[in-house]
């Protein structure tokens, strides 16, 4: 007798289902990943092993294990699963679901979990539908999501669910769970084995911390494998060529979107240019527009590297001009040359600082009146009101300067702005004590002038 392959129906599950789905643990003990949740003393796992677990959602990247482990606490509360999709039903399939959990539990006293996948695609009335069910216990809510639930789900479900966040799993893991696989379909038991060490580990790079992402890749692979009838063990080469190019965990638009476009910034400000480049990189490769990229680095220019270095702005408007012409691929290097530029110039935010201070004052004091001395006087009648008068033209003195105020008379000695002694804002500092000691010694001469008089 032959032995089983995947093509068989040698797994341990049902021959008629994807391997991703056969190969779903049946235990805690087979599941892997989210030790944060499920180990020793974590709050989850006790939960589960208690068979004490209440509504929840469970918010973490696809292949994460939201599902597998929603199945598992239905077995170790002895529960019924139904489980229920947000992307193709709707709130009359959920009001079906409720009768027949409030039946179940009339008549059989058992309690019913309703797993809602992609539950954040539900808007705000039809999460609203879930609450009373979930407020006097005839369901146990399970939310799956992929986007923050802080702004994808509303507050009253939120306070009513306990959210768990699962992160990616990690090499290892999906290592395991490769291998473990492999074992299952009969692959390994060959003195071969189906897949050469170095293609599994084009799986999990494959894989990118997503288990049905591993194993619907294997599964692709193995039916290559037989299909062009490829000797074993199938090298890192044939795994390569059965997948398609693997594409960065990236979404252009959601929670992953934000983290990425936020470890750039702080790459950038933090003065790592590998961390920025990798960013960088990572946005491209995820399909970001790179025009957007160039609007992040004029911002990071202005509010991160400032007067320390007024370049900066100029390469970064540049790198979005040379971005603008030329286009991808080779408009991306501009990119990277400002990225590279920015990370690597001196830092300071005392524009910024000093800007949102003189927004506060506007604010706090949107009605001051323009002193009369440096009021426009286009009229007779406006000179003769006073506007213009005692004005001095600034070129007509020594250093172009004349101390005068400028400010309204509420916010007179205001001092917003002050330079680091990073880069060019040092000349900036010494302009700016060269001005006050200017002055400081002009009202000092006009005071004993006056005295003299």
């Amino acid at each position: 007798m032959s032995e089983p392959t995947l093509f068989q129906g040698g797994g341990k599950r049902g021959s008629g289902e994807p391997l991703a789905a056969r190969m779903r643990p049946a235990t805690l003990e087979e599941f892997l990943g989210q030790e944060h949740l499920l180990g020793p003393g974590k709050a989850l796992g006790e939960l589960i092993r208690r068979g004490d677990v209440g509504s929840c959602i469970f918010w973490g990247p696809p292949g994460s294990g939201k599902t597998t482990l929603a199945r598992l606490i239905a077995n170790y509360t002895d529960r019924q699963f139904e489980p229920f999709s947000a992307v193709t039903e709707g709130v009359g399939r959920v009001r079906e679901i409720i009768k027949q959990a409030e039946e179940r539990l009339k008549y059989e006293g058992r309690g019913t979990i309703l797993f809602c996948d992609e539950i954040h695609r539900f808007n705000r009335a039809q999460q609203d539908a879930f609450l009373p069910w979930v407020e006097n216990g005839i369901i146990t809510l399970i939310g799956a999501t992929t986007e923050n639930p802080s702004f994808e789900l509303t507050a009253p479900l939120l306070s009513r669910c306990r959210v768990f966040v699962f992160e990616p799993l990690n090499d290892e893991n999906v290592r395991k769970i490769v291998r473990h696989a492999l074992e299952q379909t009969g692959c390994e038991m060959r003195d071969t084995g189906c897949v050469s060490p170095e293609g599994v580990e084009a799986l999990v790079t494959y894989a990118q911390g997503d288990a049905r992402r591993a194993l619907n890749g294997l599964e692709a692979v193995l039916q290559h494998v037989h299909a062009s009838r490829i000797p074993h063990p199938a090298s890192r080469e044939i795994v390569v060529s059965a997948l398609e190019k693997p594409l960065p965990a990236y979404d252009k638009s959601g929670e992953q979107h934000f983290n990425v476009v936020s470890a750039l910034h702080k790459a950038v400000r933090g003065s790592d240019v590998e961390g920025s480049l990798y960013w960088l990189a990572r946005m491209l490769a995820g399909g970001e527009d790179p025009l957007y990229i160039a609007r992040r680095l004029v911002r990071i220019a202005a509010e991160d590297v400032g007067l320390a270095d007024p370049r900066a702005l100029t390469l970064a408007l540049a790198a979005k001009d040379a971005y603008h012409f030329l286009g991808s691929p080779e408009g991306e290097l501009a990119l990277a040359e400002a990225v590279v530029y920015l990370a690597t110039a001196p830092k300071s935010k005392r524009v910024y600082a000093a800007f949102t201070q003189a927004m506060e004052a506007a604010a706090t004091h949107p009605a001051e009146a323009v002193p009369l001395h440096i009021r426009n006087a286009p009229t007779r009648l406006m000179e003769e009101l006073g506007y213009g008068a005692g004005y001095k033209y600034a070129h007509a003195f020594e250093h172009a300067y004349v101390p005068q105020e400028y400010l309204p008379e509420a916010l007179r000695g205001a001092s917003w702005y002050q330079p680091t002694d990073s880069g060019f804002e040092k000349t900036i500092a010494e302009r700016m004590e060269f001005w006050k000691k200017l002055k400081e010694q002009l009202l000092r001469d006009a005071g004993s002038g006056k005295r003299e008089g």
